[in-house]
């Protein structure tokens, strides 16, 4: 009798392959079954409240088209700006405690980043640049004075270049729990920031099919959340992820997290590039967080005599939302001496 042939790989029996081939039909089906969820479930058009309780503005930026911020003029002194974070869903939202503390004393600003907020969510490339340039624009256009600029995370490395590319347009930087001082992601920073590998992530991420179903996991209720949680150190502001879930399913809202989570909105060695150079009084302010550390910050201010940092604990990146009055009283400090 005549044996039948085998296709199988080698080393791989029938029954191998086909669970192989059963693997693959079920991942196929999952994926179909999130693109499908996305589309047909998931609401992309919530409706989005203002962030603050106050005048919200727009201009229209060469580079980054409609820009909204939020505003309360009447007060006199030196204008504060403030600067939300970068991540899957942040908003003007973030600097809310700061906004109302500060608006009866002196003239407040909360800007929209391009990509989030009322601002522009169209899709196109998502860079530093064009941060820096949002930023240095509502000063110098919309305010017309030097600002104390107050950033949160991510943002602080692009205010930190508004400093450095436009010093006229600051007066004090004050950063709170800022990225680039982390020893673990210096090697992965210098690969993938801005390079072929953040690239090659960013296209993964944005495929037509995948790009809104992967961002809407990110997204999730479940999933804001999560990250909410890891943010605070006690108690969770439901407010605060309410309005996160929000702005997260708006129009547009995937095209600029895709670049934050792809790692193309990271500075490689954003100590020695940005931080180090800083010639303006600027205030760290620090304790635990769930996604960097603060390894090299004694680096920082060993070799920056502009620069000082204030630990506010026990706080897991917002202090400005769990220790208010510790985080004004470092800042009122701070804007007295420098």
């Amino acid at each position: 009798m005549q044996e039948k042939e085998s296709h199988a790989a080698p080393g791989t029996s029938v029954s191998d392959k086909s669970g192989v081939y059963k693997a693959g039909a079920l991942a196929v089906a999952a994926v179909g079954a999130g693109i499908a969820y996305s589309r047909v479930i998931v609401d992309h058009d919530v409706p989005l409240p203002p962030a603050l309780d106050a005048p919200r503005v727009t201009f229209n930026s060469p580079a980054a088209g409609q820009v909204s911020y939020y505003v309360d003029p009447q007060a006199s002194g030196r204008p504060l700006v403030l600067v939300h974070s970068i991540n899957a869903a942040p908003s003007a939202f973030e600097m809310k405690p700061l906004f109302d503390h500060y608006r009866a004393s002196r003239p407040v600003y909360a800007l929209d980043l391009p990509g989030f907020g009322f601002s522009d969510r169209s899709a196109r490339r998502y860079a530093p640049a064009l941060f820096i340039t949002a930023i240095a624009e509502l000063i110098e256009r919309e305010i017309g004075a030097a600002a104390d600029v107050v950033a949160l995370s991510l943002s602080a490395e692009f205010a930190a270049g508004v400093a450095l590319r436009y010093p006229d347009l600051v007066a004090s930087l004050t950063f709170i729990s800022p990225t680039g001082f982390s020893a673990e992601t210096r090697a992965f920073q210098a690969l993938a920031g801005g390079g072929l590998v953040s690239s090659a992530v960013h296209t993964g991420l944005t495929l037509p099919l995948l790009s809104q179903s992967l961002y809407d996991l990110v997204a999730s209720r479940k999933s804001i959340d999560y990250y909410t949680g890891l943010s605070f150190a006690g108690e969770p502001s439901v407010a605060f992820a309410d309005y996160a879930y929000a702005t997260s399913h708006q129009p547009g809202a995937r095209h600029a997290p895709l670049y934050f989570l792809s790692g193309q909105l990271f500075t490689p060695d954003a100590l020695n590039k940005l931080y180090a150079p800083l010639t303006v009084p600027t205030l760290i302010l620090y304790d635990q967080d769930p996604n960097i550390s603060f390894e090299r910050l004694p680096e920082l201010l060993q070799t920056n005599d502009h620069c000082r940092a204030v630990r506010i604990a026990p706080t897991k990146g917002l202090p400005h939302w769990e220790k208010l009055p510790e985080t004004t009283a470092a800042l009122d400090e701070f804007w007295a001496t420098s």
